[in-house]
Parts: structure tokens; C-alpha cells; sequence
């Protein structure tokens, strides 16, 4: 094992230190993206694209692997040079562009895993998630929950988000609710989270949720594990269970 990685030793063996190397992850847009990048890449997944049209603003630093003096840059080079920065010799690609019908497939053919990150405001990040079960890779939601961290994985051969709709539209919100309800019903009763549910329904005007930096380096601890697990054919939970970790 390289001397970069020496710290990994009998959390991870040589060979699943080379596997992983040469696993080929997309990342479907960068803002909890860009956690979970960093986190990937430092265990040892060399093998990276990041795909995203947005700039960084001053909001997003409370919980972003981005700077002050990143900001009104585009995260997806910003990211880039994050990520090179740590690795200069990791094979890390950025595309500055939002994901459309017309380059989507373009973006998602040569991958292995893919990380959805995308915001809902239209069925964009839904059509991802059905190219890449027809291209056999296993997608990963990820969600900041503010003091927790939820992930959920679309396998290729599984259901997908549309199926907790009662629509085709789906947002994050969707997601959160169908957790707590799960957890209610086994009588594993979330409270506090339910509380933050009611509180953000209840506010005045169409606001984005809220999040915390907890909840983003909880996720990409999650989702390194998953991918961990995907490229190295062990175990892992597919939609419609899922992952939930807290600190609360």
C-alpha cells in the first residue's frame, strides 16, 4: 500500500486500496457533492467527476466544502482545485455545466457509481436516476438533516423515489417524511426530527431547508462507506431502506 494511504491499514488491504482507486465515481452536482468528494478522495477514490453549473454563495459556506474568497466561483472548478490540491495525481475531471436532457448521457456513460446531488426543482435529477438503473450503476441520495445524515441508494435492479410520490414531482422534503414515517411505524419514533419537519412546513414563503455543516460531513462519511462497500461488492442497503446517522 503507497505511503499516502498507510493509515488506511486493516480498515482497508492493498487490494481493495487498488479497487477502489480505479473506480470511476460521478458527481452529480456539487454542494453536499463537494463533501462528499473530499472525503472519497482522501480514503482513496482517485477516479473522480464532478458535474455542476452553479456558483458558490455566501449561504452555502455554512455548510460547503467551499471559502470566503470562493465565492461567485463556479464549485465545480472550485471543487476541482480543492480536490487536486490534496491529490495532484488523482485523474479528477469538472464539468462546468448544469445537467440537461441533451449532455445527460454523455456525463453518465464510463461511470461505475454515481452520487445524485441535484436539486429538485425539476424531474432532471428523477431521469438521472432512471438512465444510470438502465446503465446498471447504483446511485446515492444524499440529505443534510441538520444534526443527522440520511442516505439512500438506488440500485439498478430497485424501486426508485418516484414511488414514495404521489406525483411525478419529488423533492427533498418527500424523502424526509417517508423516513420518519418508517420510523414511526416501527416504532422507532424520530421527535426531534419530526419537530423540524412541522417547524420548516410552517414557515412563511417557499425557503430552501435548513442544514448544518454536521449534517454534510456526517453524509459524506455515510456515502464514502456506501461506495466503499459498492466498489468492493459487499454489502449495502438499497432504496427503500436506508441510512440514518445522528448526533442528536
Amino acid at each position: 500500500m503507497e505511503e499516502r494511504y498507510s493509515r488506511n491499514r486493516l480498515y482497508i488491504n492493498s487490494e481493495e486500496q487498488e479497487i477502489i482507486k480505479a473506480t470511476p465515481i460521478l458527481f452529480a452536482g456539487s454542494g453536499i457533492g463537494s463533501n462528499i468528494a473530499e472525503c472519497a478522495l482522501r480514503i482513496g477514490f482517485e477516479n473522480i467527476t464532478v458535474v455542476d453549473g452553479d456558483v458558490i454563495e455566501v449561504t452555502n459556506l455554512n455548510r460547503q466544502n467551499y471559502t470566503e474568497k470562493e465565492v461567485s466561483e463556479y464549485k465545480s472548478k472550485a471543487l476541482y482545485d480543492r480536490l487536486k490540491s490534496i491529490n495532484p495525481n488523482a485523474n479528477i475531471k469538472h464539468i462546468q455545466e448544469f445537467i440537461t436532457f441533451d449532455n445527460i448521457e454523455e456525463i453518465v456513460n464510463g461511470h461505475t457509481i454515481a452520487v445524485n446531488a441535484l436539486d429538485f426543482t425539476s424531474n432532471i435529477p428523477l431521469f438521472f436516476d432512471d438512465l444510470c438503473k438502465k446503465s446498471g450503476i447504483p446511485v446515492l441520495h444524499p440529505y443534510n438533516l441538520g444534526w443527522a445524515g440520511l442516505v439512500t441508494v438506488i440500485s439498478p435492479t430497485g424501486p426508485t423515489l418516484s414511488s414514495i410520490s404521489h406525483n411525478d414531482s419529488f423533492n427533498e422534503l418527500k424523502m424526509v417524511e417517508y423516513v420518519v414515517g418508517y420510523l414511526r411505524f416501527w416504532e422507532k419514533r424520530n421527535e426531534w426530527l419530526e419537530k423540524i419537519i412541522e417547524d420548516y412546513k410552517q414557515e412563511e414563503g417557499n425557503l430552501p431547508p435548513p442544514q448544518l455543516a454536521v449534517g454534510s460531513w456526517i453524509v459524506a462519511g455515510i456515502c464514502t462507506n456506501i461506495m466503499f462497500n459498492i466498489a468492493t461488492q459487499k454489502e449495502y442497503k438499497r432504496f427503500p431502506e436506508f441510512y440514518l446517522s445522528s448526533v442528536m
